[in-house]
């Protein structure tokens, strides 16, 4: 508390010596105790809206885009998993397990949390590129 003080009396003591003759001496006075606590709280709202917009509900978002997608999926589905194994949906076990072919006859049992997405909506946008522009070529070719 000290140092508000004395940051304000040598703001004071500043302001009244630089001040013109006739001037208002009292240039520089600080806030009151009741000003000061709206001045914080008001901070500690605009802080906790900013975390609000910033991180909470663009998170919110994605998880309800998530459940939206994985209500969606199906039989027969080519999926990617977090681990970054792809397979095709052979069996819907339960609400919350599928049951994954990852090829040569492997199936594997997976919980739905562990889906990142349909395989085709994750594909890196290079090797989409270069896929449209072979198929384009092949076209034009024949």
């Amino acid at each position: 508390m000290t140092f508000f003080s004395d940051a304000y009396a040598a703001d004071a003591t500043t302001a009244t010596t630089v001040a013109p003759a006739g001037a208002d001496a009292s240039v520089v006075t600080p806030p009151s105790e009741g000003q000061a606590l709206m001045m914080n709280i008001g901070m500690i709202l605009i802080l906790g809206v900013l975390f609000y917009l910033l991180m909470v509900r663009p998170q919110q978002k994605r998880f309800k885009a998530h459940a939206e997608m994985l209500g969606g999926l199906g039989k027969g589905t080519k999926i990617l998993t977090q681990g970054g194994l792809v397979g095709t949906i052979d069996q819907i076990v339960s609400d919350h397990e599928v049951r994954v072919d990852v090829g040569n006859g492997v199936k594997l049992t997976l919980m739905r949390s562990y889906i990142v997405g349909r395989y085709e909506d994750n594909l890196p946008m290079s090797s989409a590129a270069n896929d449209d522009s072979k198929t384009k070529k092949d076209k034009s070719a024949k």
